[in-house]
């Protein structure tokens, strides 16, 4: 069995750095839990120990022996295999294929081995068939499976690759109780054989229930690498927070007033896909923030609200008029406004001019077919100033500028005709520290304005620094409401990792 160090790993993409200084010791037989904060690097230690991402400085050492892992193809060939927290399935081939997928067995070194392959991925298989539900087997195609489904699938892949050293990137986030249960088992049998298991999680009850050490990782750098046995979740956490347990500043202090301020927003248990149960109001001039680790139904809740994904129940109020939400048109059409991080998939449109960027939802606001283009520039021109957004002229390519200088001409978009309600889900993603300040600017002064704001941000800095109140999520849930002197960064980060 193999034994790992990994000494002063670096990685930066372009001026992002991505990790500073990623310090992790495996041994053999022992489960390594690394935990950290949205960005904090964990994920890229282990792309790098993986072979998927090359790491700028620092070194491997493979029992010992210095190691280059050049691809992923290198790491399995030294005895490494890894579960990703983003899946790598091909939809439509069967289960059994995606499971055997990392090494096809193969006959006449040419042909795929049906025989061997459906062996081998029915092996795998029945040590989750009672917990792996209905309408799941060897020769299902991956894209007829719910979520839950998919994601064992790929924790059945990385199994399949019986490597020595296997890397666990949140293999536990879509499944329930009784399939993480079964997950553990296995765990206990690969370390019982003399395996390294590195296993990331935001589930703290997990963490203590599987781990044997845990290596902490706080912006970018390893802080330090306790004994499960010898540690608690507040010391976990206290190291994930490290100095910087400040209040928002006194300038973001709740408005004035703002019990009395009539809702502006209100939302009463709505569930739908990947979220349940989630009841809360903006007041007019608030700045609601929704808090917690990436993917606990956060985003999930901003697009269901706008009408781009459906809820199963509940209800949605804009001004006290209860609206059904059934299309962004619909959203639009009374008053709501919804920025995704995401530019590229919900955002600008390709290879076209400023222009034609800004005024959409001018234009479907207002119905207008036709317009009047220098009363509409002079329009256009008000919230892209107010943002500082750099460019030469209205029909300059938008593809031409900058990540940051992009996301302000789509949130300048729905400035021109001014929303009651405002829903950022991550609206800094990817945008430099003097976009994200312009940016911030502008919200709080249009909250000033009374506008309501809901912002969903993967920083916790950001949060605590804009957000009058904010509410932590926890696998689709809200577990605790944050306001005044409790929002901390510890408090922020509690809520997030404790069970829900």
């Amino acid at each position: 069995m193999s034994e790992l160090l990994i000494r002063g790993a670096r990685k930066a993409y372009g001026a992002t750095l991505a990790l500073r200084r990623g310090d992790l010791h495996l041994l053999p037989g022992e489960v390594h839990v690394l935990i950290g904060s949205n960005g904090s690097g964990k994920s890229t230690l282990c792309k790098i120990v993986a072979g998927s991402v090359k790491p700028d400085a620092g070194e491997v050492l493979l029992d010992g022996k210095p190691v280059t892992i050049a691809g992923p193809q290198a790491a399995r060939e030294l005895g490494i295999g890894i579960f990703y927290q983003e899946l790598s399935l091909a939809a439509r081939r069967t289960v059994a294929e995606n499971i055997c997928m990392p090494a096809l067995p193969v006959k006449g070194g040419v042909f795929v081995d049906r025989a061997a392959l459906e062996a081998k991925a029915a092996r795998i298989i029945e040590a989750f068939a009672d917990v792996a539900g209905e309408g799941f087997s060897a020769d299902a195609p991956v894209n007829t499976l719910r979520a839950d489904q998919r994601q064992l699938v790929e924790i059945m892949k990385a199994l399949a690759t019986e490597a020595s050293i296997l890397i666990f990137d949140e293999p536990t986030s879509a499944l329930d109780r009784a399939q993480v249960d079964r997950f553990f088992e296995i765990l206990r049998q690969l370390k019982a054989e003399g395996r390294a298991i590195v296993f990331i999680s935001h589930r703290m009850d997990e963490i203590f229930a599987i781990g044997d050490r845990v290596t902490v990782i706080r912006d970018g750098e390893t802080v330090g690498t306790s004994k499960i046995s010898e540690t608690d979740q507040a010391s976990v956490i206290r190291q994930m927070v490290g100095e910087r347990d400040d209040l928002a500043t006194p300038a973001v202090a709740p408005p004035a007033h703002q019990a009395q301020r009539s809702a502006v927003l209100s939302v009463s248990g709505l569930s739908g896909p990947g979220f349940r149960n989630v009841s809360f109001e903006v007041a007019k001039g608030e700045i609601l923030g929704f808090g917690g680790l990436h993917g606990q139904g956060q985003s999930a809740v901003m697009r269901s609200i706008f009408g781009a994904d459906a809820h199963h129940t509940g209800t949605i109020a804009l001004n006290g008029k209860q609206i059904a939400m059934k299309s962004p048109r619909e959203a639009i059409a009374h008053g709501c406004a919804y920025v995704s991080g995401d530019r590229s998939r919900d955002g600008i449109l390709q290879g076209r001019p400023i222009f034609e960027n800004v005024t959409p939802i001018h234009f479907l606001r207002n119905q207008l077919a036709l317009a009047r283009p220098a009363s509409l520039r002079e329009r256009a021109m008000r919230p892209l100033q107010a943002l500082k957004t750099k460019f030469q002229g209205l029909e300059q390519p938008i593809n031409s500028l900058s990540g940051g200088n992009q996301q302000k001409v789509v949130i300048a978009r729905w400035l021109i005709d001014r929303p009651d309600v405002l829903l950022l889900d991550d609206p800094t993603k990817g945008i430099d520290l003097a976009a994200k300040t312009d940016l911030f600017a502008l919200i709080r002064k249009l909250a000033e304005n009374g506008m309501g704001i809901v912002l969903y941000s993967s920083e916790d800095a950001e949060l605590l620094n804009n957000a009058d109140r904010i509410l932590v999520f926890n696998s689709g849930s809200v577990t605790r409401e944050l306001t005044g002197a409790d929002r901390t960064r510890y408090n922020l980060y509690h809520a997030a990792y404790e069970a829900a």
